[in-house]
């Protein structure tokens, strides 16, 4: 019975087996041949046909040549993934069959299967006209992905030489950063699935991957972020005020207490941070996974990676100006071991040092060790002193080479890695300071009085005139406070000499003092992507308010003479518990022009009065 119900297969051979309508082909006679393709492209072929028609193929691969590329085209185009377990099996043989026989058919292979590493797009017309385009939401879609890659594996067994032909391939078809979130999302992870098995693309599929990064990263400023999270906010504020005086009733019994969490508070309001945010998180999993073996920090698979993440850092993150998010893969891999920060420091202090690099990448390198020792929760105190060491001693001898010169005077086009380095400097002792003083007050105190600030702010070449205000300002505060140098006289001096620009504005002409003369910035200034910033979080060094009583204390300069009681009283009172959290940071974007309400964890400057 079973065996009279069920249909026998549909197998149609026009004239012969695959092999006489090849021949045939050959000789002119086409007839079959069109009958063989019409069959194939057929929309509503059987799973049963396919496997025939494959295992058919597989055994006459040597007929498949350049000539009949045509045919092979549409082998390429069958619907072989969403189709029973037999034919995904039999078109995978028939892949490594192919790409062995005719290599002259690889790079068409490769494209099929990386043109599946985002989801089919479900296009709704009527009338002509699209109404819907959006991602298919297919459960499989997953197993999909590993079918893809297990085809990917094949042809590399078959072809040693499929990493040099993948990778251009990989980069034509990466999506425009327009696309949706899950098509990018889908082609990233199946990227970094590749670096597994083809382990010589790592370096290069991380440089393609960042790249894109970068370019939406640069194309979604901070302040944008938080402008567009500030209208989210109120526009949800209105709505739910509005229906609060709607529906103005009580609540079911069974939902007091319970609290709802709106997916949306997860997304970012800003179309292109939400891809970022995605991406980010993304890329921060693959760190930890390929670093971490059983839960455990493997330091050969941490090195190896390290050293691939630090060259796409060298290529593309150093000499972009201002991004805001995309170098924290750097920050994250070096939170894994104290060695890898000390590493990424030395590779930068070499950079900042090397009068061969470019001016403007030596000032970044600058920037990047500031930000780093002063947000960086996981590196010691120790490693400060040791950065501030090698960046003080360093300042010192340039000062040596300058004072007596012909260029000893103010000019960032002539000085830029030195005022950065003062900057930097100035910006990890406002950060750290407490940390430096902790334990014992007069040893704190006698370290940094061997750093001799008075010799660097005295200098013919004016660093607090060229270094951003907030920083500025804050080290004033902090130095007086301590009795290591007197600024003021200085910075009342500069104020007194700045040039005010004149820009010319639909609005009229403006006239503006410039306050960013090194164009420099903070390379980790707050983490503001909702889902990635978890990762980043708990290792970062935020800044809290500072509060009245504090800028009163920051006027009062220390007694000499204190008492170790006294010493112990002041640190009581002074140091927080937080690993040494200053209450308020200077901000690196048009730090005057700022509101308090405008940066996350950075509120506007606070300018310590100058004492009479």
């Amino acid at each position: 019975d079973e065996f009279i119900s069920s249909p026998p297969r549909k197998t149609v051979r026009f004239g012969g087996t695959l092999t006489e309508i090849l021949l045939k082909y050959e000789k002119g006679d086409t007839t079959d041949f069109e009958l063989l393709k019409h069959q194939l492209s057929d929309p509503d072929i059987k799973d049963a046909q396919i496997i025939n028609w494959l295992h058919e193929f597989r055994a006459s691969v040597a007929y498949l040549t350049k000539e009949l590329e045509q045919l092979v085209n549409i082998l390429l185009k069958l619907p072989w993934l969403r189709r029973s377990r037999e034919v995904v099996e039999e078109y995978l043989g028939f892949l490594g069959n192919l790409v062995s026989a005719q290599t002259v058919h690889l790079r068409p292979c490769l494209r099929m299967i990386v043109s599946q590493f985002v989801p089919p797009r479900i296009t709704i017309r009527e009338d002509d006209v699209d109404i819907s385009d959006s991602d298919d939401d297919d459960e499989n879609i997953s197993e999909n992905f590993d079918t893809c890659h297990r085809a990917l594996q094949t042809v590399a067994r078959y072809v040693p030489s499929t990493p040099q032909f993948l990778m251009p391939i990989l980069v034509e078809f990466f999506p425009f950063i327009n696309k949706s979130e899950r098509t990018l999302e889908c082609y990233v992870h199946n990227l970094l699935r590749v670096t597994v098995y083809l382990p010589t693309l790592r370096l290069q599929i991380l440089e393609l991957i960042i790249e894109k990064l970068l370019k939406l990263d640069v194309s979604t400023p901070q302040q944008d972020i938080e402008d567009a999270e500030e209208a989210a906010n109120n526009c949800a504020s209105e709505e739910k005020s509005t229906e609060e005086g709607l529906f103005d009733m009580e609540e079911d019994e069974d939902r007091k207490g319970n609290k709802v969490v709106s997916p949306s508070i997860e997304r970012m309001a800003h179309p292109l941070a939400e891809r970022l945010d995605i991406l980010m998180t993304i890329l921060f999993s693959y760190i930890k996974d390929v670093c971490h073996v059983d839960g455990k920090l493997d330091i050969s698979h941490t090195k190896d990676l390290y050293r691939d993440l630090v060259s796409v850092f060298d290529k593309l993150i150093l000499p972009t100006h201002a991004s805001c998010h995309v170098q924290y893969f750097m920050f994250y891999i070096c939170s894994f071991k104290l060695g890898l920060a000390e590493a990424f420091l030395d590779h930068l202090w070499k950079k900042l040092q090397d009068p061969n690099n470019p001016s403007v990448i030596r000032q970044t390198a600058g920037s990047y060790i500031g930000s780093f020792l002063a947000r960086a929760k996981f590196i010691p105190i120790v490693t400060v002193k040791a950065c501030l060491d090698l960046l003080v001693n360093w300042l010192h001898k340039y000062i040596d080479n300058q004072d007596t010169g012909a260029n000893a005077y103010c000019d960032v086009a002539l000085h830029g890695p030195f005022y950065s380095t003062c900057q930097a400097v100035f910006y990890t002792l406002i950060f750290r300071h407490k940390q430096l003083l902790d334990g014992n007050l007069r040893k704190g105190l006698s370290y940094l009085q061997s750093l001799n600030f008075e010799r660097i702010v005295m200098c013919q070449l004016n660093p607090l005139k060229i270094c951003i205000p907030s920083v500025v300002n804050l080290f004033a505060a902090i130095t007086r406070k301590y009795q290591l140098v007197f600024c003021y006289t200085i910075i009342e001096r500069n104020n007194r000499q700045f040039i005010p620009v004149v820009r010319s504005s639909t609005g009229g002409d403006l006239v503006q003092t410039c306050t960013n003369p090194l164009d420099s910035f903070f390379p980790f200034d707050p983490y503001i992507l909702k889902r990635s910033k978890k990762t980043i979080d708990p290792m970062y060094q935020f800044w809290e308010e500072l509060s009245a009583e504090d800028l009163e204390n920051m006027k009062k300069p220390i007694k000499k003479g204190t008492s170790e009681d006294e010493d112990d009283d002041f640190l009581k009172g002074e140091t927080p518990q937080n690993d040494g959290v200053v209450e308020i940071a200077p901000n690196s974007y048009e730090s005057n022009a700022r509101s308090p309400v405008s940066s996350i964890g950075s509120p506007a400057d606070c300018y310590v009065p100058y004492p009479l």
